[in-house]
């Protein structure tokens, strides 16, 4: 099995990309907003149906560091990165049964908005813009540096300098979606990716079982075969074997997944979309069946790889296993492939482009809209919906910039930890501030500062310390070893942590406090949990 694509594969990729581009740059154009209106800015007036609000909500909540992560360590670790996989389910899930109505009921635009419904205040609102970028800016990086080194596999270049023109380029477009779409543009194109993913991930998951008789098991027991590990390829531990503890290890890494991975802004910010609460629990049914067939779909096409291409192969092309989506796509076509094999193999590559493309720009939305509402809007009196919007669009440019600098000087490092501080800061920050402050009575606007920045500060001061940043060939420093925090997320304490924060803060308010806090939040109970009323303010 080789790994080099062929020329008319590279060149309809080529096309593809470009043509992907071209056609949503012009959605974005035709979407976006016609007027100085916040409202269709920040939430496209609400005007999607439940069906295409919750393919959105599945696309912003895709990424391409899911796709093509997720899928690696499916290929390299199987029964492990199944779990992880379905962790990433169980998340939404949560977010859908749990948060999703109050946060629609108690936000408008922002988290900020949600956070300050009952604890109105500025350094409310500029420590959940804090949170936000912190938690987001990682996961750009590593969809931005993953531009490059995808165009780069793909269409067979290794030259530094074009992978540096790739992550600026594609970034550039990125700015564009978010600051010319809004909400509404953006949403066209999570939907546009979450359709041309999933269906071509099925066709190629079909593929896959066709080569194997349409027997799961054999399709299994083909990858334990072709791993070098045999067996323990489908049990538990192999991911995490060689650490302290690994079972600990692997239950806090899942457990930082399935709290931190649907309270991250992105994915939130699609909740204020929804035009009551009945189109919120319709609009999140469609989004955890769209995740939920993700999930089969990358478990097929993660086993297909090792059982069609070997672990070995996939770990020599790249130790984290970034491109097994992609290899095992390739291998599900066999020797001989078609004009239209090729075709469909293009599709598989464009879709995989677009998930690049729309992710970061729901990201670099989320964090402009959160400086422009929660920190420039918030410190003037009456910011005129015209000003807000030019400032939002600015935004766009203040987040992204940075965001693809940065990007080109961590192109070559390990990636992983990136992720991995994301879903630790939504799982040790703004999974506690959101549940504390939508359903804790007494809790007060110390507690919340103190969630918001204990969390975050735990999360940061762990986490060069665990092995995926140094004391590992895979890490991102390999030369280095400063691995003082023997697991590889630090969920086991900074979440725990979190919590204890808020907790600590609130009861350090004292009282008094307390007891205001919850006539306050009896006041606005109703308009949280029932969404009894909508206010605007």
């Amino acid at each position: 099995m080789t790994t080099d694509f062929s020329g008319n594969a590279q060149a309809m990729s080529l096309v593809g990309f470009s043509a992907v581009a071209t056609i949503t740059l012009l959605l974005c154009v035709m979407t976006g907003p016609d007027r100085d209106d916040l409202d269709e800015f920040y939430t496209g007036y609400s005007s999607l149906s439940p069906m295409r609000n919750g393919l959105a909500i599945a696309g912003d909540y895709i990424s391409a560091a899911t796709v093509l992560g997720t899928g690696g360590v499916i290929a390299l670790f199987g029964y492990d990165g199944i779990v992880l996989a379905l962790s990433t389910a169980l998340s939404l899930m949560l977010l859908m049964f749990l948060l999703a109505e109050p946060l629609r009921n108690a936000g408008r635009f922002t988290m900020g908005d949600a956070l300050t419904r009952r604890m109105p205040g500025r350094a409310v609102r500029i420590a959940a813009c804090a949170v936000t970028l912190a938690a987001l800016l990682p996961l750009m990086l590593v969809q931005l540096a993953g531009t490059g080194q995808l165009m780069a596999f793909i269409l067979g270049f290794s030259g530094e300098s074009l992978q540096t023109g790739c992550i600026i380029g594609v970034g550039a477009l990125m700015i564009s979606y978010a600051a010319i779409g809004g909400m509404k543009g953006t949403a066209l194109i999570q939907i546009l990716k979450i359709v041309m993913l999933l269906g071509s991930g099925m066709v190629v998951s079909v593929l896959i079982l066709n080569r194997f008789d349409w027997d799961p098991g054999a399709l299994f027991d083909a990858a334990a075969q072709n791993s070098g590990v045999g067996s323990a390829f489908l049990s538990s531990g192999l991911q995490f074997a060689g650490g302290a503890s690994p079972d600990l290890d692997m239950i806090t890494a899942q457990l930082t997944v399935v709290l931190g991975g649907g309270v991250l802004p992105h994915v939130t910010m699609r909740m204020y979309t929804a035009s009551s609460a009945r189109q919120v629990r319709r609009s999140m049914s469609w989004a955890v069946s769209g995740v939920a067939l993700f999930v089969l779909v990358i478990t097929v096409v993660g086993f297909g790889a090792t059982a069609l291409v070997g672990r070995e192969l996939i770990a020599q092309v790249d130790p984290q296993g970034n491109t097994a989506y992609l290899l095992g796509s390739q291998a599900a076509f066999g020797a001989d492939v078609s004009s239209a094999e090729t075709f469909l193999f293009t599709t598989v590559t464009t879709a995989v482009f677009l998930t690049l493309l729309a992710s970061v720009a729901g990201m670099i939305l989320a964090c402009a809209n959160s400086l422009a509402h929660d920190v420039f809007a918030a410190r003037v009196q009456e910011m005129s919906p015209r000003r807000e919007m030019t400032v939002a669009r600015l935004s766009a440019l203040a987040v992204g910039i940075p965001a693809i600098i940065l990007a080109t000087q961590v192109q070559h490092r390990s990636l992983q930890p990136l992720v991995t501080l994301s879903f630790c800061l939504g799982a040790s920050a703004i999974a506690p501030a959101l549940v504390y402050s939508l359903f804790w009575r007494r809790y007060t606007r110390t507690g919340l500062l103190s969630t918001l920045i204990g969390g975050s500060l735990a999360v940061l001061l762990l986490m060069p310390g665990t092995n995926l940043v140094s004391g590992s060939p895979v890490s991102a420093f390999p030369e280095a070893d400063f691995n003082w925090f023997p697991f590889t997320t630090t969920g086991l304490l900074s979440i725990p942590l979190g919590f204890a924060c808020g907790w600590l803060g609130t009861m350090a308010s004292g009282r008094r406090k307390s007891e205001e806090q919850r006539h306050q939040y009896e006041a606005v109970e109703a308009w949280i949990l029932a969404g009894a009323v909508r206010r605007d303010d």
